[in-house]
């Protein structure tokens, strides 16, 4: 495994400045988002990861096919989230990124970050259901790119508004229908720690395992809990046995770095990549 260097760590940095960082630094690397991306221009964006001779570990992010409820309006919201993620598997194709993170919705109508409106569907069954038929429409879509989907599962505490995907298994459940060149999974340790079937999982998973991402869970959680990861050693995961049960599945991708967390963001960015690799060797990879 080689370390990779998540685009939303050093978040102030561009394209061009988190891909010479990463070669600075001498990482192999780097995991994009696709509004830098936009930014930077995907042609351009491409041209610079292939000069350095970085791997693009992956593209976030996808998803999000939870939008709209039932009727005419859910309808069409639905299908702008399919057409959105078509786009999404042309610019991981274009980048020549090892996946496409999808990170695959709430519930319909809650907005991250906004109080809750009358529009809400608490149906998460219905929403979960929604989540695999857009999954039957994009799999195919993205198998013809050489692109692979990796359904990320995050921790139930984002259920609401971000991803009722919240546990390993769910995700493996997933992606079973759909040749594994096709659909894989994503391991976040901040995701899936807490899982007491996590190690059952993993081996489960196998070779769907599409991307390893690392960052630690804080405590006390910040009030945006979505800032709530931090560097490795920061928090309470113990990393080196999950990191042996994703190799021992056979995991042989890059282990990304991704962290949201407000007093990274405010640091000097190449503090960050040091301290980052050291955490990795001292904390992430098995002694």
């Amino acid at each position: 495994m080689s370390l990779s260097l998540n685009q939303w760590t050093t978040r102030r940095w561009t394209v061009a400045e988190a891909v010479d960082g990463c070669v600075r630094h001498g990482l192999e690397a780097i995991g994009l988002w696709r509004q830098e991306v936009a930014q930077q221009g995907l042609a351009e964006s491409a041209k610079l990861v292939r000069e350095a001779g970085l791997r693009v570990s992956s593209l976030c992010r996808g998803g999000f096919l939870t939008a709209g409820g039932p009727g005419e309006d859910g309808r069409r919201a639905f299908a702008a989230a399919l057409e959105d993620n078509r786009r999404a598997v042309d610019e991981a194709a274009e980048l020549g990124a090892a996946c496409l993170v999808m990170v695959v919705g709430g519930l319909p109508g809650v907005v991250p970050g906004e109080p809750l409106s009358g529009a809400v569907s608490k149906d998460l069954a219905a929403a979960r259901e929604r989540v695999a038929e857009g999954l039957a429409v994009l799999a195919p879509y993205a198998g013809e790119r050489g692109v692979k989907l990796a359904l990320e599962p995050l921790h139930p505490v984002y259920c609401a508004d971000r991803a009722v995907i919240s546990t390993l298994e769910q995700a493996v459940d997933l992606s079973l229908p759909y040749p594994v060149e096709q659909v894989g999974v994503v391991v976040d340790t901040f995701h899936v720690w807490w899982d007491p079937r996590l190690f059952e999982q993993i081996a489960r998973a196998g070779e769907r395992i599409a991307s390893y991402q690392v960052c630690d869970f804080l405590h006390p959680l910040p009030a945006d809990v979505l800032l709530g990861r931090g560097m490795m050693g920061d928090g309470v995961i113990d990393f080196a046995p999950i990191t042996r049960a994703v190799l021992a599945a056979g995991y042989t991708g890059d282990v990304e770095v991704e962290i949201f967390n407000a007093d990274v963001w405010a640091a000097d960015p190449d503090e960050v990549l040091a301290t980052m690799k050291a955490r990795y060797a001292e904390v992430v990879v098995p002694s």
